[in-house]
């Protein structure tokens, strides 16, 4: 049975060998599945701001001026690139490595968290929502857009048999919802998208201030 930590080295592994052909194929997925959900999602993003998964950097562009930028990734190679975008775009972040699991940020450090297309592949997706939680300050804003279980019968099923190759290969999974422990953690849920027969879902939440 594989340890967190032997899932987590796997994960680095494979992020680190996939970083220069990233960008080409998400731009494929962005394309045909996903749209504008980047804009729609880092557009909201206010504040000091908080990228779990930053990887390649893909949405450095996207944030509104004004708003200060923090990325993490558990993958180096990945944010060399993401090092390389900002430069090539003058757009500021202060990068570092980091497990999602374990974010080495005080308790309410960020006004905004945002992760994109990342809790698929995060070993426990709800150790890494109660670390944005925890990271989160009163009445922060929590941005998240993933691909998600289908709303269709036979997507759900492909979705299934992908995950007997991608789980053990990437630890990537097709049948998550991180939108359902968000409620459970009592965020405030103020938009949220769904399309493409259920498979992409888009968040905006909000942390109590109480």
């Amino acid at each position: 049975m594989r340890t967190t930590a032997t899932k987590l080295e796997r994960s680095r592994r494979h992020w680190d060998r996939h970083s220069r052909t990233y960008d080409r194929q998400m731009g494929r997925l962005e394309r045909r599945f996903f749209g504008d959900t980047r804009q729609w999602l880092c557009g909201r993003a206010e504040g000091e701001v908080l990228e779990v998964a930053i990887g390649t950097g893909l949405n450095l562009e996207r944030y509104p001026a004004g708003t200060r930028l923090t990325g993490v990734d558990l993958s180096p190679a990945m944010l060399e690139q993401a090092r390389r975008r900002s430069e090539r775009t003058g757009r500021a972040v202060e990068l570092g490595v980091a497990d999602a699991q374990r974010l080495a940020f005080p308790d309410a450090s960020f006004d905004t968290v945002v992760c994109t297309f990342s809790l698929c592949a995060v070993p426990e997706v709800r150790t890494v929502l109660s670390e944005m939680d925890r990271v989160l300050r009163p009445g922060g804003l929590l941005l998240l857009a993933d691909h998600v279980v289908s709303t269709s019968r036979p997507v759900r099923v492909v979705q299934r048999l992908l995950e007997l190759v991608t789980v053990p290969q990437a630890g990537e999974h097709f049948r998550r919802r991180p939108l359902e422990q968000v409620r459970a953690a009592g965020f405030g849920l103020e938009l949220h998208e769904r399309f493409k027969l259920g498979i992409v879902e888009r968040v905006v939440a909000r942390k109590p201030t109480g």
